[in-house]
């Protein structure tokens, strides 16, 4: 098959598997590997010592698999048709705030079976090819990737921006040994906005195209083991798991359609459940209730101290009180001391 007609066939075939765009990249990432370099040596990136390690694969496809000349991008639609809109969400403090795109079933095991699938089926039309699929499982620049693949260019929030879908969509690569002809980057279309800088609770959008994860609300929920930094815990409000300010900020997200994949429904009703609720549930029903979501990755005692944060910020009642003087002994220091902070702030309104 000449490749060019390979390209509009794997297209098609990730259509089938429910992508909504697929394109090729190069294997130049310069300008993504000294934008790295920069931020990383500022101290940017945090306690994400992920990002220190692996030398050049990260930035170069053919050093973290050899053989590599296309990485094959795929996008797919997140944002759950039947979840409680977001925004009044946000506006209920007795409510928790989870990520839209983490209310479902862990998209990092679906986009991966459906890019092998993928993978084997461009194989099976007769191109064997030595390939590996990747969805935020090792050093890949995936947004880099995806911009040099035309799938959308990188905002000023550092999140990938289509002009016709928006931003509420997941990505996934796969690299392959096949010279497919590559796709044109498309051009930034952020122009003179800056609602997303704007709109950022912890002000983490430090200059336009450049973010601090020192400040991140996704980053303190989900990728932090420690203390959430006392000067943050206010502008968190209710989120307890990542935040999506800065993508219902954007006006391209009016283009955002929603997702058809039926695994990225809300489960459990996390789309607009009560604090004291999910504050309530002991480690084996969070085991249970969080099986084959990206709700695990913070942990139990995560997931513990961020509920936490945000009881303390929810409107004070008999119910929240009880909630927390029910987790103020509790065995971990980390979990205690946020229930603490919580306890005092509601202490400091009543006084």
């Amino acid at each position: 098959m000449d490749l060019r007609q390979l390209v509009a066939q794997i297209r098609s075939w990730g259509a089938e598997l429910g992508f909504q765009q697929v394109g090729v990249a190069g294997l130049a990432l310069d300008d993504a590997e000294a934008r790295l370099d920069e931020w990383v040596a500022r101290g940017l990136h945090g306690e994400l010592a992920y990002m220190t390690r692996h030398g050049r694969k990260r930035t170069r496809p053919d050093v973290l698999l050899p053989g590599t000349t296309r990485v094959i991008s795929a996008r797919m639609d997140c944002l759950p048709a039947a979840a409680a809109p977001a925004h009044e969400v946000l506006r209920d403090g007795g409510r928790a705030y989870i990520a839209r795109y983490a209310l479902g079933r862990d998209y990092h095991k679906l986009l991966r079976q459906r890019l092998q699938r993928l993978a084997a089926r461009i194989s099976a039309a007769g191109t064997p090819h030595g390939y590996r699929v990747f969805v935020d499982s090792a050093p890949v620049l995936e947004k880099p990737i995806a911009a040099a693949a035309g799938l959308g260019w990188q905002g000023k929030h550092t999140n990938l921006i289509n002009r016709q879908a928006g931003s509420w969509f997941l990505l996934g690569e796969i690299y392959t040994d096949l010279p497919l002809p590559p796709d044109e980057p498309v051009t930034d279309h952020c122009g003179s906005c800056r609602a997303c800088l704007d709109v950022c609770p912890t002000r983490a959008i430090i200059a336009p195209y450049l973010l601090d994860a020192r400040r991140c609300i996704s980053y303190f929920t989900i990728e932090a083991r420690g203390p959430i930094p006392v000067e943050f815990r206010r502008n968190m409000g209710n989120r307890i798991f990542g935040c999506d300010d800065c993508q219902l900020a954007c006006p391209w997200n009016r283009y955002a359609r929603p997702a058809t994949e039926p695994d990225f429904a809300p489960r459990h009703g996390l789309d607009a459940a009560q604090l004291t609720d999910l504050f309530a549930w002991s480690e084996e029903e969070w085991s249970q209730r969080t099986a084959g979501s990206a709700l695990r990755r913070p942990g139990y005692l995560g997931w513990l101290r961020n509920i936490a944060v945000a009881l303390g910020n929810a409107p004070s009642s008999a119910a929240v009180s009880a909630a927390l003087e029910a987790r103020a002994s509790h065995p971990s220091d980390l979990v205690r001391e946020h229930v603490a902070w919580a306890i005092d702030q509601h202490a400091s309104r009543r006084g």
